[in-house]
């Protein structure tokens, strides 16, 4: 019995790891998204039917393979141990909950809009990417906060300044701080700058030394922040696969030893038959 099932088990393993099942699996994630952005478009009601058997079909099939990823693993709780297969699990369960009650049509077709993150956790690189983005937002939230003291003080200065020019733009230091966000993604910045030079022609200098701190120097230190946290995720991706100057080195350094042994076994050859008369 416990051979069968180590059979059993070992082909699920196989299955697991094949790439063509993979591929399938991409596929079908692909496929589930596009079910649920169809189901948006009024034009589809004849299709009605036939989009409710794809998304049941879509659901069973998850089911399916999560449970054989399951029984792949040597020990059934180790499958718990990863985060990502815990949050294929919560994705796959989300999306047994029915649509056909009024009440909960709304919560059921949202949670299947989120099985399209499941190709986050299907594909390495994205993986590689979304663990970048985690570790790199508390690092990122120390030049968000400094970001905001800049803004919260330009925004009071603006406010001070400015606020007889335009009250709508500049009445309270909320308001300020909505038009430094508009002047930061330069959406029509230069109309709110040409308002304010018409009574203040030096009002110049506080726009142009607002956008260098926050679009040239803070942007820049987030993208160095992102870049740098990726390039150490990749490096430990690529440890995990066996890949990268390290692994190389010690591929390297393996061969060589292999290749001194049988040089000492050809050096004591030698000398046994130098031996023997």
């Amino acid at each position: 019995m416990s051979n069968g099932f180590a059979q059993l088990q070992a082909r699920f393993l196989r299955l697991r790891s094949n790439k063509l099942f993979e591929g399938f699996v991409i596929s079908v994630i692909v496929l589930s998204a596009l079910v649920v952005g169809a189901k948006t478009y009024d034009n589809v009601n004849r299709f009605e039917h036939i989009l409710a058997v794809l998304d049941a079909a879509v659901t069973l099939f998850f089911l399916v393979e999560i449970a054989i990823r399951m029984a792949a693993e040597p020990r059934f709780k180790d499958f718990f141990k990863s985060g990502w297969n815990l949050f294929d699990l919560v994705i796959v369960l989300a999306s047994i909950i029915p649509i056909d009650s009024t009440e909960t049509v709304l919560i059921a077709r949202l949670l299947r809009v989120f099985r399209a993150l499941r190709l986050v956790s299907m594909i390495p690189e994205l993986r590689v990417l979304l663990n970048a983005l985690v570790v790199s937002i508390p690092r990122m939230g120390y030049v968000a906060l400094l970001m905001f003291i800049i803004f919260y003080i330009y925004a009071a200065i603006g406010s001070f300044i400015f606020e007889d020019i335009d009250t709508f733009l500049w009445g309270n230091i909320s308001l300020a701080m909505l038009t430094l966000f508009r002047i930061a993604t330069f959406e029509d910045w230069t109309d709110v700058m040409y308002d304010t030079m018409e009574v203040y022609p030096y009002s110049w200098i506080y726009y142009i030394t607002f956008i260098f701190l926050t679009a040239f120097i803070f942007l820049n230190m987030m993208i160095g922040i992102v870049l740098e946290v990726m390039q150490s995720e990749s490096a430990k991706f690529k440890a995990e696969n066996g890949e990268g100057p390290e692994q190389e080195s010690r591929a390297l350094h393996q061969e060589l030893g292999q290749l001194r042994e049988q040089l000492d076994r050809v050096e004591a050859l030698l000398r046994e038959n130098k031996r023997q008369p």
